[in-house]
């Protein structure tokens, strides 16, 4: 069911009531779509992807628990999960994750991942914007410069699944939006629930209107130009800009169909599980196959639950074994599996690029709480699609799994791998100034 009204950016602190689109207007570059796709197919050879899925692992999940496991290693390093075998000879996964490890034929796996911060915040803001330093005015995040160069459609070029913008309790990640492009960049957020319903970002006005009242678009129109006229906010330029990318979205059947899970056949419904992070999953499909360029779904809000009632990320420094055999593995692996399955049979997954990862790793050495701590020293990515060759393993980590024994590959080597799969090319990010200095994971692909 599809919700129209208030929505949850602090979900686990209450309600901010006043909403209101973050999603700017963001000019077409003069080409279409699809001649954009063909220059970037024209310059690398390749197709580019039409869409690009991140799953956003918030909170640094453990690679040695997981993707990486060391058998062979002291108790106090292997940990307490089994391995199991996957369908590539040699390779093992944790005993938790039985469903990726019969189909990592189907996708890439890298464990030579480094970043260059261990605080959430830092950490997260390299991984997001693309960068392997911090600068004041961060990057933009790889999504929006995705959207920049594909320009505005009829749906937003960059969308964020999740209950608000991911955070740690002292503050805001600073690169998951435009940063020195500006909020124009940032991307729009919508909100899906365990049970499928969608709640999108919008105006307080149509609060408790249905789907199909939007139809009556003289109104709505109407209703919006009374609210902006009596908004006292010097952002009121921005509202102007933007809320008709929020009427249109809200008023085109498409996004509206795209949006309304009610609609998707429950079984395919009940494979992607009934919890918030397999349902959004199953959006994200829903948005590419209406033609969004970049969805990013975002496991939590936090790093870890701050209240009984809130998400909780992948930041395990206590319960780390515990969660992730009751409840982190069994949903990561169940609406990953997923994606995937549904992305393939649907004809979709060659023209998607799908990543899953966090912002790092945590420790080989389990901790006095018999968990994990932070680890940018080592960790792991996921990528499936779009020309990316499956069944392969970039890179390998040392014996503890503490270091990569391969060349490093980092935010920054990620960042330029995504956009340069998506069509935007090395010529295209000198245009716009981004990733300089980075190395697409020809790996990947080659």
């Amino acid at each position: 069911m599809l919700q129209i009204g208030n929505h949850a950016t602090r979900s686990c602190q209450g309600l901010s009531r006043r909403a209101f689109v973050q999603a700017g207007a963001i000019a077409p570059l003069g080409l279409s779509l699809v001649e954009r796709l063909n220059a970037g197919e024209q310059e690398s050879g390749r197709v580019p992807a039409k869409s690009v899925i991140l799953l956003w692992l918030w909170g640094g999940p453990s690679h040695l628990d997981t993707f990486d496991v060391k058998p062979d290693a002291p108790l106090d390093i292997r940990g307490a999960f089994a391995p199991i075998q996957t369908k590539l000879p040699g390779i093992q996964f944790a005993e938790t994750l039985p469903r990726l490890a019969a189909r990592n034929d189907q996708f890439a796996l890298v464990r030579s991942m480094v970043n260059f911060q261990q605080g959430h915040l830092e950490a997260g803001t390299l991984s997001l914007s693309a960068s392997n330093t911090l600068t004041a005015t961060p990057e933009p995040h790889f999504g929006a410069v995705l959207g920049k160069a594909r320009g505005f459609g009829s749906l937003p070029p960059f969308i964020a699944v999740g209950n608000g913008a991911v955070r740690d309790v002292v503050g805001l990640v600073k690169g998951q939006g435009g940063g020195r492009w500006g909020a124009a960049f940032d991307p729009f957020r919508v909100r899906c629930d365990d049970e499928g319903q969608v709640e999108v970002p919008s105006l307080e006005l149509i609060e408790g209107q249905s789907p199909g009242a939007l139809a009556d678009r003289t109104k709505l129109r109407r209703e919006l130009d009374l609210l902006l006229a009596s908004a006292n906010d010097q952002r009121l330029d921005t509202w102007d800009k933007s809320y008709q990318r929020a009427f249109e979205l809200l008023t085109s059947p498409g996004a509206r169909a795209a949006l309304d899970l009610s609609t998707e056949r429950p079984d395919v419904r009940a494979d992607y599980g009934k919890t918030t992070f397999g349902q959004s999953c199953l959006l994200s499909r829903r948005l590419v196959e209406a033609g969004v360029p970049f969805v990013q779904v975002n496991w939590s809000t936090y790093v870890e639950a701050i209240t009984p009632n809130c998400d909780f990320g992948w930041d395990t420094h206590i319960w780390n074994f515990e969660l992730l055999q009751d409840r982190h593995a069994p949903i990561f692996d169940r609406a990953a599996s997923a994606l995937l399955d549904d992305l393939r049979e649907r004809g979709l997954l060659d023209s998607t690029l799908v990543i899953m990862m966090g912002e790092f790793g945590r420790t080989p050495k389990i901790n006095g709480q018999m968990a994990r701590d932070h680890w940018p020293g080592c960790y792991f990515s996921i990528w499936a699609g779009a020309g990316v060759r499956p069944g392969i393993v970039v890179g390998r980590s040392d014996k503890t799994g503490g270091a990569p024994t391969t060349p490093p590959i980092t935010p920054l080597d990620v960042g330029a791998t995504a956009l340069e799969l998506a069509g935007v090319p090395l010529t295209r990010r000198i245009e716009l100034n981004v990733t300089p200095n980075a190395r697409v994971i020809e790996e990947l692909f080659a």
